[in-house]
């Protein structure tokens, strides 16, 4: 298999896992073909940035196909606004483009990096602080092209192949190659954005400014202390955007302006050092919020200003647990998981609250449902940690709400079954020839 590489550097954002890959690097699509035949009995997966978490882009003792090179744009229509690009082309790679033209376009949906490839941010179906108005990324798309297996071509889109459409949006790319697609960039009036900063001290709190919120704000999220505890449960500090005209030129999109050249020992996060972060974050922002201008990149991707800042968690690396829990029991249960990780000790200095919209995916497979949306790291420390994260499971499972794949990396079949009920027609739509050890692990053995 002239094509492939043995090699054991593929990690996934996380760095909890650690495999073996046969890994194939085209530098064109039309050596794809080539590259699925050679892959043998092997299954194949394909691989963008690396950027989910767990082991969903990963395929242990098996084939990847990196689709970096794979990153050119076929078409922009600047009076529409719709984009036909390769899967290896970045969100980064957009917005310089949305740039060019006068900041009049943006993306329509990003994740909390810019950092991702457009095949990833479909195959994922990635969701971000507008899901309230905007939904997910895969309400955007347009169409797409998908190789099989078998090399056949398929254009998927929501009146052509339709069931393979739905499958392949939020399908952890286990339904083929996704070559290319095209998407609806959306509107602004610019680049910058109006923010605010909210302090606030209750859960109670976090779902009034929520609320408040919904109709004339794009974007909202918020930091939480994942420590606080009582009544103090949830505080942290609610942030709220939009898009405005300035007549500011437009701002910079940054690459990562330092970077972590080695992982931190693991000791540096512990409950004394992110208390202390947490307690001084908390007063960076005023109880009565102040409005300004800000350029999109600080306010969407702080984190990207930090090269693999993923190595602050330490050589054993960590688990990302998202959940999203159904609007019927929110509060009760969000209140349950928060009260279970400040009595357990650990968490994040990234720990995440949002509330999802009612907009529906196109994707058999996609996370987002309304309700409320928590996501936190968790430093490995081996068995304490996939303990905690069963707990939250249980929780999650009983509410009613499911975890999102992307940033999975343990959870058991039985749970990921139950959040995803819809899980076994979309097996059914899987290609035989692709696979990764997220699925083989929550859903190929029962399926079969």
């Amino acid at each position: 298999m002239d094509a492939l590489h043995q090699r054991k550097d593929a990690l996934s954002w996380g760095r909890a896992h650690h495999f073996t890959h046969h890994i194939a690097q085209p530098a064109f699509a039309d050596e794809l073909p080539t590259i699925l035949k050679e892959r043998g009995a092997r299954p194949v997966l394909a691989r963008g940035l690396g950027r989910s978490y767990g082991d969903s882009g990963l395929n242990a003792d098996n084939v990847l196909i990196d689709m970096r090179a794979l990153d050119h744009v076929r078409g922009f229509n600047p009076d529409t606004g719709v984009l036909d690009a390769e899967a290896g082309v970045t969100l980064k790679d957009i917005l310089e483009l949305c740039a060019q033209y006068e900041g009049r376009w943006f993306l329509p949906v990003t994740p909390g990096t810019k950092f991702v490839t457009l095949g990833g941010a479909i195959a994922n179906d990635v969701h971000g602080k507008n899901h309230h108005g905007a939904g997910c990324f895969g309400n955007h798309v347009l169409s797409l092209r998908l190789m099989r297996s078998d090399g056949t071509v398929l254009t998927c889109s929501p009146d052509e192949n339709t069931a393979l459409f739905r499958a392949t949006v939020g399908g952890m790319g286990l339904t083929g190659l996704i070559l290319s697609a095209r998407i609806a960039l959306k509107s602004v009036p610019g680049l910058w954005v109006e923010n605010e900063d909210i302090r606030y001290d209750t859960l109670d709190e976090f779902y009034a400014l929520t609320n408040d919120s919904l109709e004339g704000w794009e974007y909202t999220v918020a930091w939480i202390d994942c420590l606080a505890r009582g009544q103090a449960t949830g505080r942290g500090i609610f942030s709220r955007s939009r898009h405005i005209a300035s007549s500011r030129p437009a701002p910079p999109i940054r690459d990562p302006r330092i970077a972590l050249p080695v992982n931190l020992p693991n000791i540096a996060l512990n409950k004394i050092t992110m208390a202390a972060f947490n307690a001084l974050y908390i007063r960076r922002a005023r109880r009565k919020p102040t409005r300004k201008a800000v350029p999109f990149d600080g306010a969407f991707y702080p984190l990207d200003a930090i090269g693999q800042f993923n190595r602050l968690y330490g050589r054993r690396g960590f688990y990302q647990y998202q959940c999203v829990i159904p609007t019927r029991v929110e509060r009760d249960a969000t209140r349950a998981l928060l009260s279970e990780i400040s009595q357990a000790g650990v968490g994040s200095f990234l720990a995440v609250l949002k509330t999802f919209g009612d907009k529906l995916s196109p994707g058999l497979m996609s996370f987002p449902m309304p309700g409320t949306t928590l996501a936190l790291d968790f430093a490995n420390a081996g068995a304490s940690t996939l303990a905690l994260l069963s707990r939250l499971d249980a929780i999650t499972r009983a509410a009613g709400g499911r975890i999102y794949a992307a940033k999975d990396g343990r959870v058991s079949a039985a749970d990921f079954q139950a959040g995803y009920p819809q899980w076994t027609d979309f097996a059914r739509l899987i290609d035989p020839g692709f696979s990764s050890s997220f699925w083989r692990r929550v859903g190929a053995g029962a399926a079969a």
